[in-house]
């Protein structure tokens, strides 16, 4: 294979530095994850005009949905890595007695992370801040369609950490598709499901475990509420919906369901909060990101130039070409066959699907793939308890948007078409390590048979070992176990 972009160069400096040990070392990783700290508080506003020069984020945004995250995350991880790295021990059937066992969690090797462009250092550096944390080497390859942030990575990650064992490799498909060819120990994909059929397929060559961050059509259930919470969950859901990267998130809002009898006042609603978080001029737009490029743009106004879907906007639709910005736009009830209820929306375009009865709701989003995300407004209890039995997604959120992502101490992660693998946290530790099963018996307590009854004997002493409770019982008698 031609090494056209240096890959087969670095991919073997990678492997040495992991086979010398030194990234299994609680002190490396702890300097790398201070390293990641040093990088962001060092070049906080170059990253604010970075994000706002190529997705026109605005800096609370850009803090909130990416310096802030990261920082929470490498903070997190540098208070837990001890806890983490350590064996974990617990009780073994009397069976095993004299014996011990533990669980040693180890680092896979050398770790693939390829980012998205939504949030170019968050979908980048928090997978990396796991991958660190379990002791692997790294090679990041950012998204294209933000260069100048891939540019910034590519340059200054080695000067805040250790460049033998993170690299960076900035690139379009070209070089996506030859790291592909290459043997890794773990693939982390962040973007399309069309995108991530295919690493499945390439890391299936070497047998390469993969996690896979996608996506699809997050929906909204919203319930009846009191006029008091339902204020509270308009603001949440329009900052939900066009907050992040102006609705060009995986987690993101992709349409809601709503009873016929509450959709006008739910417009109603909807419209005030985006007027006063937005504005109402596609041109003088405020706080709200633009689209990607070109591409994505004409996709997005391709969506709604369908005449049955434009037939059904009750709110925006306007576009500006020149600043690649779209209006928020609402929609009543677009045709359900029609692209945009189909194709997963990433864009500033909501759906509202008015039902009879909200409990319909269950019906409709189990008709479609298994979202990413699934959203809930409702005060109902048995209501919540239906929508955990008997749908299937990610995460599941009530009463607001977007918020557990931020969480660590829950997974994040997807089902079905929108991904596999989990990730935050000490799940993100979990996602780059290898638990390795430690089994220690003793040479001493040796039984051996002599003579015919002890068969007999032997079945019924292993017949009490299999039993649990007896077993804890003889080594309490014994004083090898703690009440």
């Amino acid at each position: 294979m031609e090494d056209k972009y240096g890959i087969l160069k670095s991919t073997e400096e990678l492997r040495r530095t992991f086979k010398s040990g030194v990234t299994r070392t609680v002190e490396w990783r702890k300097t790398q994850l201070r390293g990641i700290l040093k990088l962001i508080k060092e070049n906080e506003q170059t990253l604010f005009d970075l994000l706002q020069s190529e997705l026109g984020k605005h800096p609370v945004e850009s803090y909130r949905d990416e310096i802030g995250v990261v920082k929470k995350s490498a903070d997190n991880a540098l208070r837990c890595i001890d806890q983490w790295m350590s064996p974990k021990k617990g009780w073994l059937p009397l069976l095993f007695f004299p014996a011990s066992k533990k669980v040693v969690p180890e680092p896979l090797g050398l770790v693939l992370i390829i980012g998205s462009w939504n949030f170019p250092f968050t979908l980048v550096l928090d997978p990396l801040i796991g991958a660190i944390s379990a002791g692997n080497t790294v090679l990041l390859k950012p998204s294209e369609l933000a260069p100048n942030c891939a540019s910034f990575l590519a340059n200054k990650l080695p000067l805040y950490l250790d460049p033998k064992a993170i690299k960076v490799i900035e690139g379009g498909s070209g070089v996506s598709s030859q790291l592909l060819e290459y043997k890794w120990d773990k693939i982390f994909f962040t973007g399309s499901t069309k995108v991530g059929k295919i690493v499945m397929a390439a890391a299936a060559k070497h047998l390469t475990p993969v996690t896979l961050e996608l996506g699809g059509k997050c929906p909204v259930i919203f319930d009846s509420l009191p006029n008091s919470d339902m204020k509270v969950a308009i603001k949440r859901i329009v900052s939900g919906k066009w907050g992040p990267c102006a609705g060009q998130a995986c987690i993101g809002i992709d349409y809601m369901l709503v009873e016929q009898k509450r959709a006008s006042t739910l417009i109603e609603e909807l419209k005030k909060r985006i007027k006063r978080f937005y504005g109402d001029d596609v041109k003088n737009l405020k706080n709200i990101a633009r689209i990607v490029n070109k591409v994505h743009f004409d996709r997005l106004r391709n969506l709604l130039e369908d005449p049955a879907v434009a037939n059904c906007i009750v709110y925006g639709g306007s576009f500006d070409e020149t600043n690649l910005t779209i209006e928020p736009t609402i929609l009543l009830d677009p045709p359900l066959d029609a692209e945009i209820m189909n194709e997963e929306i990433f864009g500033p375009l909501l759906p509202i699907i008015t039902l009879d009865n909200i409990e319909e709701s269950i019906d409709f989003i189990n008709s479609k793939p298994k979202p990413l995300a699934l959203y809930a407004f409702t005060k109902s209890d048995d209501f919540k308890k239906r929508i955990l039995a008997e749908t299937s997604s990610g995460s599941v959120t009530f009463n607001d948007t977007m918020i557990q992502f931020v969480c660590d101490g829950l997974p994040f992660g997807g089902v079905g078409e929108s991904g596999f693998g989990r990730y935050h946290g000490k799940y993100s530790f979990d996602t780059f390590s290898h638990e390795k099963a430690v089994f220690d018996r003793s040479f001493y307590l040796e039984l051996e048979p002599r003579h015919p009854p002890w068969s007999k004997f032997k079945l019924e002493f292993l017949r009490s070992c299999y039993d649990y409770n007896y077993a804890r019982l003889l080594l309490l008698l014994l004083g090898l176990e703690r009440p």
